[in-house]
């Protein structure tokens, strides 16, 4: 894989789920009480939404610094 790849997959809501999901399932067959099951899963859920967050605004700005060179390459040309 990658380096795209493995960014785009964690930027995935999708991904963070999963990752969620394998966590309450391991906390579960470990008899993890419910309230620090709960605790686990949030934080892993607050990450996952900081990183997508992160990832997305990544993008947008990436796509604006595009847009202004292709704007500028445009106004050099004449066009």
């Amino acid at each position: 894989m990658d380096k795209n790849t493995i960014l785009r997959k964690l930027a995935s809501r999708k991904f963070w789920a999963a990752v969620a999901a394998w966590a309450t399932s391991l906390l579960a067959a470990f008899n993890v009480n419910a309230n620090m099951t709960a605790q686990i899963v949030l934080i892993v859920s607050g990450i996952g939404s900081l990183c997508v967050y992160m990832f997305a605004e990544a993008i947008v700005d990436k796509s604006n610094k595009t847009t202004a060179q292709t704007d500028e390459n445009k106004s050099d040309k004449g066009e």
